[in-house]
C-alpha cells in the first residue's frame, strides 16, 4: 500500500522535483495556491494559501505518514534597512505558517505507523552571514523546534531538517540570474558549485523513505560544505 505525503507548497523548485522523483511511489496532497505547477502531475492538488488559510484536514487521508512543508523566503538586505514588518513577515511564512499546518494534521501523522516530517532551513543558521539577519532568524527557530518535536513525538514521527545553501530554484532566481553571479556563488562552496532543486530532492526523498527510519532530530547539511569546510 502506498504511503500518503502532504506537501505544504512545493508546486516548483525542490518540491517540483521531489514530486518526480517519489510520485510514483506515493500517494502525494499538495496544498498549495494554484494548480497550475502540478496539473498532469500524479498528485491530490489541495487549494491552500499557508499564509493566510485554516488548513482543510478534512481533504487529507485520516494516517499521514509523511509532511514536507516548502514555503519560505529570503530577504537578504542590511540590518539597518530591514523593517520590523520584514521580520513579522519572514517569521510568519517560514514559521508560524508551518506551526499551524503542523497542528492541523499532527493526529493524522500519530496514526501513521512511521511517518517523517520534513522543514527547511538554511545553511546561514550555522555560519553567521551579512544580510542574512531576518531569514536566519525564522530558520532558526525552525531548527530549535523541530529538536524538541522529534523529542517529543519518538519513535512514531521521525522529525528532520534539510539546511540547503543558495539552490537554483525560481526563489533564488535574483542570486544566479547571470553567469557572473553563478561564478560568484560557486567560488564560495568548497565543491565550487551552487545547488541544484535535484540535490535537495534527493535528501527529501531518503527523509521520506524507511531508509532513513532511525534519524530524527538532525539537521541535514545540503550545502557543498559550506557549513563545515574552509578551503580557500
Amino acid at each position: 500500500m502506498k504511503k500518503n505525503i502532504l506537501f505544504i507548497g512545493g508546486s516548483s523548485g525542490i518540491g517540483a522535483e521531489t514530486i518526480n522523483k517519489i510520485g510514483e511511489n506515493y500517494n502525494i496532497y499538495i496544498a498549495c495556491r494554484s494548480d497550475e505547477n502540478v496539473k498532469g502531475l500524479n498528485v491530490n492538488y489541495i487549494e491552500f494559501n499557508a499564509t493566510t488559510d485554516e488548513f482543510p484536514s478534512e481533504k487529507v487521508p485520516e494516517s499521514l505518514d509523511g509532511f514536507v512543508y516548502f514555503p519560505g523566503t529570503i530577504n537578504l538586505r542590511p540590518f539597518r534597512s530591514l523593517k520590523i514588518e520584514t521580520f513579522i513577515e519572514d517569521l510568519n511564512i517560514n514559521f508560524l505558517s508551518m506551526i499551524k499546518c503542523l497542528k492541523s494534521v499532527i493526529g493524522n501523522l500519530k496514526k501513521s505507523e512511521s511517518a517523517s516530517v520534513i522543514f527547511f532551513s538554511t545553511v546561514a543558521v550555522k555560519v553567521g552571514m551579512p544580510f542574512h539577519t531576518s531569514v536566519s532568524a525564522a530558520k532558526g527557530a525552525i531548527e530549535g523546534f523541530a529538536k524538541s518535536l522529534s523529542a517529543e513525538y519518538a519513535p512514531n514521527v521521525r522529525v528532520n531538517v534539510i539546511a540547503p545553501s543558495l539552490t537554483d530554484t525560481p526563489m533564488a532566481d535574483r542570486f544566479l540570474n547571470n553567469d557572473l553571479k553563478k561564478e560568484k556563488v560557486s567560488e564560495k562552496h568548497p565543491l565550487k558549485r551552487f545547488g541544484y532543486p535535484d540535490d535537495i530532492a534527493n535528501a527529501t526523498e531518503f527523509l521520506l523513505s524507511e531508509k532513513s527510519s532511525w534519524i530524527t532530530g538532525q539537521i541535514i547539511r545540503v550545502d557543498g560544505g559550506m557549513s563545515t569546510i574552509n578551503n580557500s
